[in-house]
């Protein structure tokens, strides 16, 4: 476990009857770029849920910075995401705040720092993601793929070891994809972080990764199905994962249109023979 600053193992997580996660084990090293990766309702936000520490599993173990977090009593677990930073899928910005006072917010929440020095760590950070100037402005009055920007700078406020993101590309164009890949390359390097994105876009995620895990679907989802370098990913034997990179319509996990007994469905019985309907 040398260099793995998050190390998971045999997690399982059901809800009822329901697995949703089952025997998930991988481990994270200092300066990687992890994607997790997968279709919907794969399992992929309950497992990050799992790592941040805001749900607990069933069984299983996680460890972040060799300290077990499923056990960990609530205020030592706030001590310990003071250092992890969270990029949230829609920025997660409070809209009654200036950009200045998001970015702010973690520092005003978590440490004695002076206002003035406040104020000079968040053009600092406001600076990394070129959007400088803007700190006076509301979330509403700025587009979405600068309140993206906005939510990784407040992420980073605190110069987190570690950056945790969640869909970061989600409904932007390629151009706004491209610059927030960018932004997410050169601040895990500047700032020596390591990263765990969940992502379900596959240009993004072998253009930042360094490390991928991909969630099975259907009878396999919540298990992982493939796990290794960019590289390792595009060449896997797997069909599934294979179907899931091209994006292929149908395959392993089949195209999901209505089967034979939709009309049963409806009336709530079987269709009787020679009837039209």
């Amino acid at each position: 476990m040398s260099g793995s600053v998050i190390e998971v193992r045999d997690l399982v997580r059901k809800f009822g009857p329901r697995t949703v996660l089952n025997g998930v084990s991988f481990s994270v090293d200092k300066g990687d770029t992890v994607i997790i990766m997968g279709g919907s309702g794969c399992g992929k936000s309950t497992l990050l849920r799992h790592i941040i520490g805001a749900m607990k599993p069933t069984s299983g173990s996680i460890k972040i910075f060799g300290e077990e977090i499923t056990t960990m009593p609530q205020p030592d677990l706030e001590k310990l995401r003071l250092r992890f930073g969270m990029n949230f899928q829609f920025g997660a910005l409070l809209q009654s705040l200036t950009v200045g006072e998001n970015v702010a917010l973690p520092l005003v929440e978590n440490s004695a720092v002076d206002p003035e020095i406040v104020d000079l760590i968040v053009k600092m950070k406001l600076e990394l993601v070129g959007l400088t100037g803007f700190e006076n402005l509301k979330p509403a009055e700025i587009s979405g793929g600068m309140r993206k920007r906005v939510g990784l700078a407040r992420a980073v406020a605190l110069d987190p070891e570690l950056l945790f993101s969640d869909e970061p590309t989600s409904g932007l164009d390629p151009i706004m994809t491209a610059v927030i890949d960018r932004l997410t390359l050169d601040l895990t390097r500047k700032l020596d972080m390591t990263a765990v994105v969940v992502s379900h876009d596959m240009t993004s995620a072998f253009r930042i990764g360094t490390k991928m895990i991909m969630l099975g679907a259907g009878k396999r989802a919540g298990t992982i199905i493939a796990q290794g370098t960019p590289d390792e990913i595009r060449n896997h034997p797997d069909p599934e994962v294979q179907q899931f990179i091209k994006g292929e319509p149908d395959g392993p996990v089949p195209l999901k249109l209505s089967s034979g007994d939709y009309i049963d469905r409806l009336l709530g019985h079987p269709r009787q023979k020679g009837v039209e309907y």
